[in-house]
């Protein structure tokens, strides 16, 4: 493996190999399916979630026993956090019992940073507020390219609450640095200032339509709701209207294109049940994914851990 990162914090500091050997370590615990691997037996993967999750958290178990780990899940309100306890002295704590890696899903931006600064244990960032979710982009990837043979000079329009998405930034990065143009759509009170800012390869647009013009892939949002410091639009039903995906909208896409959401949906706001179900969805596909990448990850940080070690 190429891969030299003890750490997984976010896209930004990925190389464009690092993505890539990802990808092509993810194929290979996908094509296994169900195999009980082994690799990491007797190592020991704590989940700490601060934030609600199901699809990441419950991806990131099965990855870790299909490796053969010992996985604990941490979630807020069963942690000492409760009783005053910091986040650093959590995860100090955790590193006391010999966990070999954390994956950690915080509220504030720069939390995995901040604590990976200060442990030996391998981090790895479940989405850390409107940052970053870099696991999330490493298997949308992953899809994409199982389902277009790869990514260089594909059109991958983003819609929905970029503001907010973590899952966005982490996309604009990734799919940029391997060669997608990327179309970020949103009302003007849910588009960052500079969304040319995430790349070279970044366009910014306040219309659906033009921005499914020609695309291959479609990835909705659906707005953070959590994150929202005031109204920002003046109903979902108008925005659903404007910016919800449905046949009629699809159309402006490639006839092949496919449908992409990391979830939860909120079907009948960002996207309408029948495109969510439809048979250019791949959003189960995505979940699937999941599994596959966040083993190729654990993998890689915890063995780049053990080199580092080994160095010392």
């Amino acid at each position: 493996m190429a891969w030299t990162h003890r750490h997984l914090l976010g896209i930004a500091e990925l190389s464009r190999e690092d993505i890539l050997d990802v990808l092509d370590g993810a194929e290979r615990w996908f094509d296994m399916k169900r195999v009980d691997a082994r690799v990491l037996h007797g190592r020991t993967i704590v989940n700490v979630f601060f934030e609600s999750s199901t699809r990441t958290r419950t991806s990131f178990e099965v990855a870790g026993k299909r490796l053969g780990a010992d996985v604990v899940n941490i979630a807020l309100q069963t942690s000492s956090v409760t009783k005053g306890e910091t986040l650093l002295d959590t995860v100090r704590n955790l590193e006391a019992l010999r966990a070999d890696a954390l994956v950690l899903r915080h509220a504030a931006s720069g939390a995995p940073h901040f604590v990976a600064s200060s442990t030996r244990t391998s981090i790895v960032n479940a989405g850390d507020g409107a940052h970053e979710h870099p696991t999330q982009a490493l298997l949308d990837a992953f899809t994409i390219r199982r389902r277009k043979g790869g990514l260089e000079g594909l059109v991958v329009t983003i819609c929905g609450d970029v503001l907010h998405s973590r899952v966005a930034r982490s996309n604009a990065l990734l799919l940029g640095a391997l060669g997608a143009e990327v179309r970020l759509c949103a009302p003007r009170t849910l588009m960052p200032r500079q969304p040319e800012a995430l790349g070279p390869t970044v366009r910014a647009f306040e219309k659906i339509e033009p921005a499914l013009e020609g695309a291959d892939v479609v990835m909705m949002l659906r707005i953070q709701t959590e994150r929202l410091a005031g109204a920002t639009i003046a109903s979902t039903r108008e925005y659903a209207r404007t910016f919800g995906l449905n046949t009629r909208v699809l159309a402006y896409a490639k006839p092949d294109a496919i449908v992409m959401h990391p979830g939860p949906i909120n079907r009948g706001v960002e996207i309408d049940p029948r495109v969510a179900d439809g048979r250019q969805s791949v959003i189960l596909d995505q979940v699937e994914a999941g599994v596959a990448v966040r083993m190729a990850v654990l993998e890689r940080v915890i063995m780049a851990a053990d080199a580092e070690r080994a160095r010392a």
